[in-house]
């Protein structure tokens, strides 16, 4: 992938249209900062402590000069957003003014639907009531809590920074703000995790009353903490038929409790769907913003460098070129094809 010159944006302007509109509404914001990283993960971040967030931060305010600086060099074809989502890391460590400069500019750039749905990941222990309300004041209505696990030695054998208590303590603050669109995250298949453990957290996590659960299957990744300690399907981990009985535990347990399995992973309450997530699972074209993330825009995808200095000289070159870039269309064969395993995600299917 390179850069395109200014030349070139006529001839990207012809040749990109496709048969999906191409034409965004969504845009995937990544922050990538956190305390630490859980010993699952291999996302782009960067890990800046537990003393440091928000303003306090030089390496933050940093990165969202540099994001702001990118967002405002990308054409905008022509609709309001829908949703946004800011995923991470950390989005949480963000204070209040730098999450507001962040929406400011996209709304600047693109415009943002009154309707829009604007959701922010939270992890417990790294926000208190004023920033949640202040986050609320700035466009966002949906947040979704890292919670993982509500067991302590689970959370700890994951590299978790949060325990249990911080969870109860997050989901208060939640309701105390009155935000009334929240969802859990949840993940199964975890080293020593048994059957009965699991069941304990679903059972959890209904009761804190989400509008929305997430529940990942545990993906040992060769780059990660896990990766390098554990084999996948070998103890400690759980086996593939205990891995199948927490997958079919998760779809009896939410179902009964009024939750509908609407997506492989996920689980709402009528109405409370994530419309952003939806975009990637039909296919349709999104943005992306920040370190790592990917965009589907006009037929084209392409990954933003991984680390933040590459990502910096990236966003020098794209503000340089006027945001084009020179990479491959999507085959219409293999968007079709794309459509169609993304499309088996989903209970309506095709």
């Amino acid at each position: 992938m390179s850069l395109a010159t200014s030349q070139d944006n006529n001839y990207l302007s012809e040749q990109s249209g496709f048969a999906n509109s191409g034409i965004s509404t969504a845009a995937y914001v990544h922050i990538p900062f956190c305390r630490r990283r859980c010993y699952y993960c291999d996302f782009p971040i960067s890990v800046v402590g537990d003393r440091t967030q928000g303003a306090s931060s030089g390496a933050i305010a940093q990165y969202i000069t540099i994001l702001c600086q990118e967002i405002l060099t990308t054409p905008a074809l022509g609709k309001p957003l829908q949703t946004v989502f800011f995923g991470g890391g950390t989005p949480s460590l963000l204070s209040v003014g730098q999450l507001e400069q962040i929406l400011q500019t996209l709304d600047r750039q693109f415009g943002i639907a009154v309707s829009a749905e604007v959701s922010i990941e939270i992890d417990p222990g790294t926000f208190n009531l004023a920033q949640l309300q202040g986050y609320q004041s700035a466009g966002i209505n949906r947040v979704s809590l890292g919670v993982q696990a509500f067991q302590l030695e689970l959370l700890q054998m994951c590299g978790r920074s949060h325990t249990v208590n911080d969870v109860y303590t997050a989901v208060e603050l939640i309701h105390q703000a009155n935000i009334s669109n929240f969802s859990l995250d949840l993940i199964s298949g975890l080293p020593h995790q048994t059957l009965k453990q699991w069941q304990e957290s679903l059972s959890k996590a209904i009761a804190l009353q989400p509008t929305h659960l997430s529940v990942y299957d545990l993906v040992v990744e060769p780059v990660t903490a896990f990766g390098r300690q554990y084999k996948p399907g070998a103890k400690p981990l759980p086996s593939d038929e205990m891995t199948a009985q927490m997958y079919r535990l998760a779809h009896q347990t939410l179902s009964a409790a009024g939750y509908e399995h609407y997506e492989i992973s996920n689980y709402a309450r009528s109405g409370y769907e994530c419309r952003h997530n939806r975009v990637y699972w039909e296919n349709r074209a999104y943005y992306g913003f920040g370190m790592g993330a990917a965009s589907y825009v006009q037929g084209q995808r392409f990954t933003r460098p991984r680390t933040r200095r590459e990502y910096f000289q990236w966003v020098e070159e794209w503000v340089k070129n006027g945001g084009a870039i020179v990479c491959p269309q999507t085959p219409a064969s293999e968007r079709l094809l794309d459509t169609l395993m993304l499309g088996l995600r989903l209970a309506e299917g095709l």
